[in-house]
């Protein structure tokens, strides 16, 4: 069977990119989706569609802050940082991530 590359996990990309944020700082919406991927071997496949939509609803609730910059090829672009709240998220969604792990882990192995 082909490898291709996986749709994202419904509620991972909030953490992924709070993660990317907070490992890399003020990044575009572009490099964070680059980053993702990235850092999933080409797995995950991010477009448009997907990531703004995900950075402005971090940005409503507070976890991330933007400010228009320039880009490395010398564009005006919107950079995301992580704000106070979000850095307090992160704890409490990787917390919330290990448990669903640690849960999908035991069922996986009931099946063996």
């Amino acid at each position: 069977m082909a490898e291709s590359k996986s749709d994202v996990l419904q509620g991972t990309l909030d953490l992924m990119v709070l993660k990317t944020l907070e490992s890399m700082g003020p990044l575009h919406g572009y490099g964070i989706a680059r980053r993702i991927e990235q850092v999933s071997d080409a797995t995950l496949s991010l477009n448009q569609g997907t990531i703004y939509p995900a950075l402005l609803r971090l940005q409503q609730r507070g976890y991330i802050k933007a400010e228009w910059g320039t880009s490395e090829n010398n564009r005006r672009a919107k950079y995301y940082s992580l704000s106070r709240l979000g850095k307090k998220q992160i704890g409490a969604e990787t917390e919330n991530w290990e448990r669903i792990a640690a849960t999908m882990s035991r069922f996986l192995a009931v099946s063996r």
